[in-house]
């Protein structure tokens, strides 16, 4: 749901009354991932999707049933060969879906408020809602933002919303979204009730080292992606906001210096272009010792060895070697840098997403995999008491 807090943060100001659908967990293959959402307004405007066009027209009905009879509701959307047309979900993957209404004036629209707000304002933050157990406490909501500010609960007690906080906040520290089983008591025990936990955290950042034309492309393929992108080279002719007018920061400093100082974490993208072993080096060196997503150098075959055994010689291990993603990008047979953005980009979202980079055609693999599976987990893997999780 937070994925659509700016036409959502409209409505909530404007006092209007609206319901809100949300993937809650994806079995098999779906397009969409928990925590998508379709929202719907009390004149009938739509916005957002569940299912990539799916079943949106079944959960549009629900939206409207719930603002009229204000009742939260848990739907299922499964496949059979008998009601795979009839329900619209041919993709072969069960979606479970929680709506919510939320009316002017209520505690939910407080709460709801708050988040959106929060997530549009780029803060961090977490919207905890019981998405299966007793029918009244069924969409109950607790909100989790920046420096322990709190609003709502999911009316069972004190001690299941101070569970249900500590859970959200381990999301939210890692940007993941997904489910936790809970007791009705509060307990950590699986039994009774199942919170869905979104969480929104500030885009994750890429990287680009070297301002060449190459680059510019790659700025633009960045932003696409949503990272937030920054631009550095040490040198100041080449490294201005007049030749990447898309980047949101541009910085002239000796990459490896810049790479040092600045702040990194498990969902940077770091993209070296500098094609040059006086920048190359120091900033791999640095890079490939950095606990981040993905590490790419642009070169050739010949460049890449070249590189690989000055490296070496700065003491990197095989380990630390093997992360390196060099000659970067897939093998599209890119020439143009307009290609060669594609082809690094393409590698990055299969770095994220666990993807092989085959052709679909002929494969008999999933086509959706599991959320959570790329190079982006967060170390140590994710938390033994969530399921299908997803990274901001």
């Amino acid at each position: 749901m937070l994925d659509i807090a700016g036409q959502l943060s409209e409505w909530a100001a404007a006092g209007r009354d609206f319901a809100v659908a949300t993937v809650v967990t994806v079995h098999g293959s779906a397009p969409r991932d928990p925590g998508a959402a379709l929202a719907v307004d009390s004149e009938g405007t739509a916005v957002g999707s569940v299912s990539g066009g799916c079943v949106e027209a079944a959960v549009y009905d629900l939206c409207v049933t719930a603002l009229e009879d204000g009742e939260s509701v848990l739907q299922r959307f499964g496949y059979s060969d008998e009601d795979a047309f009839a329900a619209g979900l041919t993709c072969g993957g069960t979606l479970d879906v929680l709506v919510t209404p939320v009316r002017a004036g209520t505690p939910a629209h407080a709460v709801f408020a708050a988040a959106l707000s929060a997530a549009l304002r780029g803060e961090p933050a977490a919207l905890a809602r019981v998405a299966r157990g007793p029918d009244r406490l069924l969409g109950r909501a607790l909100f989790l933002g920046p420096d322990g500010v709190r609003a709502g609960g999911l009316g069972g007690g004190p001690e299941l919303d101070r569970t249900a906080e500590a859970e959200a906040g381990a999301l939210l520290e890692t940007g993941r979204t997904g489910t936790v089983e809970l007791s009705e008591d509060g307990s950590r025990c699986p039994g009774g009730l199942t919170l869905l936990v979104e969480s929104k955290v500030p885009p994750p950042r890429m990287i680009v080292f070297g301002a060449i034309d190459f680059a510019a492309a790659l700025v633009r393929a960045g932003r696409f992606l949503g990272y937030h992108v920054t631009v550095c080279d040490a040198r100041p002719v080449f490294a201005t906001g007049a030749r990447f007018p898309e980047a949101d920061e541009i910085v002239v400093d000796w990459p490896h210096r810049y790479l040092r100082e600045t702040v990194t974490d498990a969902r940077t993208v770091l993209c070296v272009l500098t094609h040059d072993a006086k920048f190359d080096v120091p900033l791999l060196e640095e890079a490939l010792r950095l606990p981040v997503a993905y590490v790419g150098a642009m070169g050739s075959r010949r460049t890449h060895l070249d590189r690989e055994r000055r490296l070496r010689e700065a003491g990197l291990t095989d380990r630390e070697l093997a992360r390196l993603r060099s000659p970067i990008g897939l093998d599209l047979g890119a020439r143009t840098p307009e290609e060669t953005a594609v082809s690094i980009a393409a590698e990055i979202v299969a770095a994220r997403r666990g993807g092989t980079g085959t052709p679909l055609t002929g494969t008999t693999d999933r086509i959706h995999r599991g959320p959570g599976t790329g190079a982006t987990a967060p170390a140590g893997g994710p938390d033994p008491v969530t399921r299908d999780e997803t990274a901001a």
